[in-house]
């Protein structure tokens, strides 16, 4: 079978589109027929070898965590599946991945895909979904009626996030660039704000929140200037790096390592079937162009979220 991988840890040349052996199901595995998977920025993190101690994969690799296909094969002791399912999953972060024809994945970890969009885009909702479920209900302990900033809320998390706060009784405020006005008002948030200049402060966008979810990757300074954006008492919540802790005013912070987790996705993938959650694909493209568009991501010529497609 077709896959793609990198040998060696490096920068976007080290891709490469190469014959491997296709996978046998084991105990408690499922082979899965790969619709697709989708680019995220761990997946970069990764092949430049700049998180071995966090998530250290065996050489050669197959990136692609999500996961989008159809169930080819299953291993034994699986049960609640069969052939030619419909299947989504977040890969276990560091195993061999979905850029390739057929993929291994734990069964425990396949959930149904969504019945009313194309099976190839629900590849771009795993780690994205899931990063915005755990970092609202999880870390932030998001309840109704709370105030909500959302930085960085034009990206593939942000706009996942918008929804389910505001879905959770909550008034978001977004954080983005103009381009991504539009859609994100019709996510449901109350305001939407221009990039974020801690010079102006909390009171410029309408501050200070209940809940601060930072998406944007930060320097300890910029990061300490974020804190203020928090109330009293309140949380920040950040997927792209610490934000210091100010106990004097009791405001808590939290860092997101996400996790596989086939309940939390079931409810997104129900919310994207009764039309309570929208899924937002900037771009589609063939897996075979792995290269470049990991190259576009590192120079910023990415459009947003990106399908990669397994012919």
């Amino acid at each position: 079978m077709k896959a793609v991988r990198y040998h060696g840890f490096g920068g976007s040349d080290v891709l490469r589109y190469e014959d491997i052996e296709r996978p046998v199901p084991g105990t408690g595995q499922v082979l899965v027929r790969v619709a697709a998977t989708s680019f995220n920025p761990v997946d970069d993190h990764i092949r430049a070898g700049v998180l071995t101690e966090m998530i250290p994969v065996a050489l050669p690799h197959v990136p692609g965590i999500d996961l989008a296909g159809t169930v080819a094969e299953l291993g034994a002791e699986v049960t609640g599946l069969k052939t030619g399912d419909r299947v989504v999953a977040m890969l276990p972060l560091g195993a061999a991945g979905a850029s390739a024809e057929y993929v291994l994945a734990p069964a425990e970890s396949l959930v149904a895909a969504p019945r009313t969009i194309e099976l190839a885009d629900a590849a771009a909702l795993p780690l994205t979904g899931l990063a915005a479920w755990q970092t609202l209900f999880e870390l932030a302990e998001l309840k109704p009626g709370q105030t909500v900033l959302v930085n960085g809320a034009g990206g593939a998390v942000g706009g996942l996030a918008v929804q389910l706060a505001v879905e959770a009784g909550a008034q978001v405020t977004a954080a983005a660039g103009p381009r991504h006005a539009e859609r994100l008002r019709g996510y449901g948030a109350a305001r939407v704000v221009g990039h974020l200049e801690p010079a102006e402060g909390p009171a410029a966008v309408g501050g200070p929140f209940h809940v601060l979810l930072n998406l944007v990757r930060v320097t300890p300074d910029e990061a300490a200037q974020l804190s203020r954006y928090v109330a009293d008492g309140g949380v920040a919540a950040s997927a792209a790096g610490p934000i210091p802790e100010e106990p004097a005013r009791s405001v808590r912070t939290a860092s997101l390592f996400v996790r596989g987790d086939a309940a939390q996705l079931t409810e997104l993938v129900a919310r994207i079937d009764d039309g309570r959650l929208r899924l937002h694909v900037a771009a589609r493209r063939p897996v075979i162009e792995s290269s470049a568009v990991h190259e576009d991501a590192a120079t910023g010529r990415l459009p947003g979220k990106t399908v990669l497609i397994v012919p």
